[in-house]
């Protein structure tokens, strides 16, 4: 019998729930399933739409993405449904990033859209039509048994989006599927151009899916207007260097943008919404010694807490792993570096890896810069 999803049963007598977004990546995960003999349903989430106005083509979940998708299903002749999301995306994604910016954090609202949108409430969807799995476009691979399988990351490490998928529990990872993580993107394009799929040829979305033209900060402040009230700049010893145009245009470890000159370049240190600053200083300050983690996903099989654990770390999407040391304890999780990392700002997410392999990862709350900064970075 040949289960290329790894169910543990024949692909005849599965059903499998593929969510489509409406892009070439969703496409060929669904194509695949479909070719391989599985009972097929995509489903398609209004989350949030933009309308002709905005002039965003390829948006998430547009307009544009869901005829996208249901072109795909009637070309693969599989069942496709669309569900109205839009409350419950506002809710648990929008509204928790301009609070965030707000707040002088820097969110990630693809995660919270996978932890809560995609792999909460679509989970519970497809559980609900009786499918044995839910099959997404995203670059990672689920390696093992149909229970107990492991995150790891995608052959392709230039399109890898582990990262994006630390909160992924246990139970979710059980049910969840990818089968695009074994190739290359280049190999998607060619399936898609293959089976003549009408997205085959169709351009990436390259901005958050809810942001027109990519200008997150018209979205914060609409929302969270004090997000864009204007106030000082600030040195670490609380001289005025200049003003800003509100928070929501910064975030930690920025050098351009702050119209201000010492004679010395500058960058984002912090910024501090109860005097509404921004807090400017040399590069060497944005050092980080320890990242405080809070709403941690731990998914390796030594306990975490009362243990060290000695791993590799990314605190933001698109740089290389480093070397670390995690530390949990009485409810505590901290993170310490063993190799310099810059601008870690409070908001973004800490993943944890141990070679290829995601052992989970988790929101990052504080952190703390060395008592002494060194003379360079």
């Amino acid at each position: 019998m040949s289960d290329p999803l790894g169910l543990g049963k024949d692909p005849a007598s599965a059903r499998v729930v593929v969510a489509m977004s409406g892009g070439v990546d969703s496409s060929v995960a669904a194509a695949l399933v479909a070719r391989w003999g599985y009972e097929t349903v995509g489903v398609t989430l209004q989350l949030y739409d933009h309308g002709a106005a905005t002039g965003k083509p390829g948006a998430c979940c547009a307009g544009q993405d869901i005829h996208d998708a249901r072109r795909v299903a009637d070309r693969l002749g599989v069942a496709h449904y669309v569900l109205d999301f839009e409350q419950r995306f506002r809710n648990a994604v929008i509204e928790d990033f301009a609070t965030s910016y707000a707040a002088g954090r820097t969110p990630i609202p693809c995660v919270r859209c996978n932890q809560r949108i995609k792999f909460g409430d679509l989970m519970e969807i497809a559980r609900d039509l009786g499918a044995d799995a839910l099959v997404t476009g995203h670059y990672a691979r689920r390696l093992g048994p149909p229970a107990g399988g492991e995150l790891h990351r995608a052959v392709d490490a230039t399109r890898d989006q582990t990262y994006f998928l630390f909160a992924t529990t246990r139970d979710q990872l059980d049910f969840l599927r990818f089968p695009l993580g074994g190739q290359p993107k280049e190999t998607t394009r060619g399936l898609a151009e293959e089976l003549d799929l009408p997205v085959a040829s169709k351009a990436e979305s390259q901005d958050i899916c809810f942001v027109p033209q990519g200008h997150y900060s018209r979205v914060v402040e609409r929302l969270r207007p004090e997000a864009g009230e204007p106030g000082p700049i600030l040195d670490e010893a609380g001289r005025e260097l200049g003003r800003h145009k509100g928070l929501a245009h910064y975030t930690v470890g920025q050098r351009r943008g702050l119209g201000v000159a010492t004679g010395a370049p500058l960058y984002v240190l912090a910024l501090d919404p109860e005097r509404r600053a921004v807090i400017v200083g040399p590069k060497e300050r944005l050092r980080t010694e320890t990242l405080h983690l809070a709403e941690v996903n731990w998914l390796g099989e030594r306990p975490l807490d009362g243990a060290t654990h000695r791993l590799w770390i990314k605190h933001r999407a698109n740089e290389a792993a480093i070397p670390a040391r995690l530390h949990a304890a009485a409810g505590t999780t901290a993170v310490v570096p063993e190799a310099p990392a810059l601008g870690v700002a409070p908001g973004q997410a800490c993943v944890f890896y141990d070679g290829t392999r995601v052992l989970g990862g988790g929101w990052i709350a504080a952190v703390a810069a060395p008592t002494h900064a060194p003379a360079s970075a």
